[in-house]
C-alpha cells in the first residue's frame, strides 16, 4: 500500500468524522458518524452492534471481526472511540483513531494477519470509558480470552520543536523533549509486544517510545485516560497507542482540534506501522 494512497484515504475519513459529535449536544453529527462507521466497516464484513444503556438512553459500540491465518490464536482487539467532547470537532481526539481503525479494516481484510482481529468503535469514552467498560465487562462475564487489546487514542499530532513534549513529573528525564514519536503505554508484562510494535513503527519510518507500568498505571494517572483502562482493570493485556494528548497537543478538547492542526504524514506512518505489526502478531 503506497503512503500517498493511504494518506488520502485517512484524510477522507477525517473529513467525514472530524465534527462535533457529542452524543447529547451534537446528536445529529454523532448519528452521522455512526452511519459512516457502519458503511465503511461493512465494506469488509458483517458489522455487529453491542448496545448498552447510559442515563436512560441506549448507545452502541460497533464491531467487525476479521479472520486470521491461524484461527486458533486468541483474538487481537483494536479499539478507538468515536465520540467527542462538546464544542470540539475532535480531529485528533479521536477522529484520527477512527480513521486508522477503518484503514486497518481494509488492510487486514485484504491481507490477513496471523491472529483473528476484532475492530471495535467505542462510544462514550469522553464520559469515563463507558462503552469500552460495558464491552470489557461483557467479554469478562463470557470468559472470552483476548491475546491483546490495542487502544488507538489521538494519533495525528506531531511537533519537531524542542520542548514540545511534556511529561508527568519525573518522566522527562527518560524520554525525548520533542513530540515527534508515537507512544505505547502498557503493563510491564507486555514489553515484548511493545518491542514488536516498535519494530513495526520503525519499519514505517516512525520513532516510538514505550512506557511500562505496574498496578494498572495508578501511580501515573495520565496513563489511565482511554479505553484500555477497563481492560487493564479486568486483567486483559492492553496497550495504549497515542500521541500523548495534551502532553503534546495544545488543541486538546478545544474548538481548534481541527484537521488543519494534524500532521497527515505522521498519521500515515502510525497506520502503516500498525498494519505491519498486526500482520505479524
Amino acid at each position: 500500500m503506497s503512503d500517498a494512497a493511504l494518506r488520502e484515504r485517512l484524510k477522507g475519513h477525517l473529513e467525514q468524522v472530524a465534527r462535533d459529535r457529542n452524543p447529547f449536544l451534537a446528536s445529529a453529527h454523532h448519528f452521522f458518524v455512526q452511519q459512516y462507521l457502519q458503511q465503511e466497516l461493512g465494506r469488509w464484513g458483517q458489522v455487529t452492534d453491542h448496545r448498552f444503556d447510559f442515563e436512560g438512553q441506549s448507545f452502541t459500540n460497533w464491531i467487525l471481526d476479521l479472520p486470521g491465518e491461524e484461527p486458533r490464536r486468541p483474538v487481537i482487539l483494536v479499539g478507538a472511540h468515536y465520540d467527542s467532547v462538546p464544542g470540539s470537532p475532535g480531529a485528533d481526539d479521536n477522529a484520527t483513531g477512527v480513521a486508522v481503525l477503518l484503514e486497518l479494516a481494509r488492510a487486514l481484510a485484504q491481507q490477513p494477519g496471523r491472529s483473528p482481529l476484532r475492530l471495535v468503535a467505542f462510544d462514550l469514552e469522553e464520559l469515563g470509558f463507558v462503552g469500552s467498560r460495558h464491552y470489557a465487562n461483557a467479554l469478562h462475564q463470557q470468559g472470552e480470552p483476548l491475546g491483546l487489546m490495542l487502544s488507538l487514542e489521538m494519533l495525528g499530532y506531531c511537533s519537531h520543536q524542542p520542548n514540545s513534549q511534556t511529561y508527568p513529573a519525573g518522566l522527562e528525564r527518560f524520554y525525548p523533549n520533542r513530540g515527534n514519536y508515537i507512544a505505547q503505554i502498557g503493563p510491564w508484562q507486555s514489553i515484548p509486544t511493545m518491542v514488536r510494535l516498535w519494530r513495526g513503527f520503525r519499519a514505517a519510518g516512525l520513532p516510538s517510545q514505550w512506557l511500562p507500568v505496574v498496578n494498572g498505571g495508578r501511580a501515573v494517572p495520565d496513563t489511565r485516560r482511554s479505553d484500555h483502562v477497563p481492560f487493564w482493570d479486568l486483567g486483559y493485556p492492553a496497550i495504549l497507542i497515542t500521541d500523548t494528548a495534551d502532553l503534546r497537543n495544545p488543541h486538546y478538547h478545544r474548538p481548534s482540534d481541527t484537521l488543519e492542526s494534524l500532521d497527515l504524514g505522521f498519521l500515515t506512518q502510525v497506520c502503516q506501522g500498525l498494519i505491519y505489526s498486526l500482520r505479524r502478531l
